[in-house]
């Protein structure tokens, strides 16, 4: 009996000492981090999308009124290469929407949404970036990025110019911006509600601030 508690009571030490372990190597890195960005030293730093601290709002209009989705699901990861604020290069970078993560606030909607980009075979919108024409500072810390990328939506995959802006804060990258598509080059139907007699527009504008550190 008093083996098996002592047992127990072992594995409980070990895991915490592993657990200490991760933690110690997570802010180890952090202040190595930290300590090149204030030393002035190239860092190339694999990011992640932070959806707490992202938004993205789809915006279009129709025969009666304008109307807008939020983006609830989005994931994404980016190489970003600067020195201390001042962004060098954007060494790869791809986005992912979840396009039944898209919500208007009425479930009518939403499922003529999901029923125009046939989410029950494209699960995804994805933009992945090919390379990089040009960077250009705005001011300290903030930098104009212009980009082209492929973008697909329902299976079609289009080359597009993205042109964003990218604001440096530590490891903290915020990339801002607006994308207008023609929906319809993209084999998406613009939606209709009540037989038809509400009709959207074919464009639709992608207005995003997305963080990712």
């Amino acid at each position: 009996m008093f083996s098996g508690v002592y047992y127990v009571e072992l594995c409980a030490i070990k895991l915490k000492q592993v657990q200490m372990k991760s933690e110690i190597i997570k802010l180890g890195k952090k202040i190595l981090v930290a300590f090149l960005l204030v030393s002035g030293v190239l860092v190339a730093q694999e990011s992640k999308v932070n959806i707490k601290e992202s938004k993205l709002t789809i915006l279009g209009t129709s025969n009666v009124h304008d109307w807008h989705v939020n983006a609830e699901v989005m994931s994404g990861k980016a190489v970003f290469v600067s020195e201390g604020n001042t962004l060098k290069e954007v060494k790869s970078l791809n986005f992912v929407l979840g396009s039944e993560g898209l919500k208007s606030g009425k479930s009518g909607m939403d499922k003529n949404t999901y029923k125009a980009l046939k989410t029950g075979t494209y699960k995804n919108i994805e933009f992945k970036l090919i390379n990089v024409t040009k960077v250009t500072k705005k001011s300290e810390g903030v930098f104009t990025v212009e980009t082209q990328g492929n973008l697909t939506i329902c299976g079609v995959t289009k080359k597009v110019n993205q042109v964003f802006t990218v604001k440096v804060n530590g490891e903290k990258y915020v990339l801002s911006g607006k994308q207008t598509i023609d929906m319809t080059t993209y084999n998406v139907e613009p939606p209709t509600a009540l037989m038809g007699t509400i009709k959207t527009g074919k464009e639709a504008t992608a207005d995003f601030s997305v963080t990712y550190n």
